[in-house]
């Protein structure tokens, strides 16, 4: 049975956070919205943002400054953030009953560590004004009429509307409805399409040992990027092992320099475990641990220095024995030691 075919004054493709807030401001406006959504409910990866507490915006309320996280194309987004900013869009959660506080790197999050309670506001805003939301409702293809869009053909009928807003997101993660129909669509349409490239993704890395340290966050660490010996960029902060590879803000903001000095050879990842000590601090440090506890196994005595569970990958890698006590470490183990942190 074929869905009835029905005119509105806008018809909205994708129910992320960009849909619905489009569509409750064009109700609010006076529209008559749909939107159709191919997955059985609405913002899927929304709620799986900021490890399920979304990650909100950035407490930067400078616009020039917020941008220059953005690189050299940054600019683009000044006209939107003029329009509707990071002040605005604080207003606008808390106005409808969603605290907020800032965390390291500015980041804002909901006070509930909730992204639930981020999705409902969009919800309960469409529902209040009367916005259609279609569920599984697969887009087929968009039908024109010489250069204008004339209907939207599903897989269970079609829709037509005066104006049409495609807000599928981009290529980043298929399995939440992200699968780069958007591109295909404005391509169709005429419009000039860039070649997407991996950002604010997680990074892979041949290394196996990376496996054993799933889960393991580390806090004020140095992340360094190097091409033929070169430091091409680094960054300061948090990161996080996965099963094969490093994730967390930091890593996240460092994937697309990563993924362009990859097309151009073999690139190397460095973390600092602690950035804050020069090497002869460090050395000293290390040192006088020893010293101090020069009867007990070196396996012990570096918790004071690393997270428990990195500490058997980081003797492995030193070639020093878990077990070997402090007062039989030579000068080259501690060498490979201080190296490694």
């Amino acid at each position: 049975m074929n869905v009835q075919i029905d005119k509105y004054d806008l018809a909205v493709i994708g129910a992320g956070p960009a849909g619905m807030m489009a569509a409750w401001r064009a109700s609010e406006c006076g529209a008559r919205v749909v939107i159709l959504e191919k997955n059985d409910s609405p913002g899927i990866k929304l709620l799986m943002t900021g490890k399920e507490r979304c990650n909100i915006t950035n407490a930067e309320t400078d616009a020039r400054k917020f941008v220059e996280a953005y690189g050299k194309n940054g600019k683009f987004l000044l006209n939107a953030l003029h329009r509707f900013g990071v002040q605005e869009t604080l207003d606008f959660f808390h106005e409808n009953n969603v605290k907020t506080k800032i965390e390291r790197g500015n980041r804002v999050f909901p006070e509930s560590d909730r992204a639930r309670d981020v999705q409902e506001v969009f919800m309960r805003l469409i529902k209040d004004k009367g916005v259609e939301l279609r569920t599984g409702c697969m887009v087929k293809k968009i039908g024109f009429s010489g250069d204008e869009i004339e209907k939207i053909i599903l897989d269970n009928g079609e829709v037509r509307a005066n104006n049409y807003l495609i807000c599928t997101g981009g290529l980043s993660y298929p399995r939440t409805g992200s699968t780069g129909g958007g591109y295909k669509w404005a391509k169709e349409m005429g419009h000039k399409i860039i070649e997407p490239e991996p950002a604010l993704t997680p990074v892979l890395v041949k290394e196996k040992w990376v496996k054993d340290l799933e889960g393991l966050s580390l806090k004020n660490v140095s992340v360094s990027v190097y091409q033929k010996n070169k430091k091409r960029d680094e960054r300061f902060g948090e990161a996080l092992f996965t099963f094969n590879g490093l994730s967390g803000p930091v890593v996240l903001d460092m994937s697309k320099s990563i993924g362009k000095l990859l097309s151009g050879g073999e690139t190397e990842l460095v973390i600092d475990f602690k950035p804050a000590l020069d090497p002869g601090v460090l050395e000293k440090r290390i040192l006088r641990d020893l010293e101090e506890n020069r009867n007990r196994a070196i396996k012990n005595i570096l918790t004071c220095l690393l997270p428990k569970k990195l500490i058997p990958v980081v003797l492995e890698l030193s070639k020093i024995d878990p077990d070997k006590k402090a007062h039989s470490i030579t000068k080259e183990e501690r060498k490979n030691l201080r190296m490694l942190l």
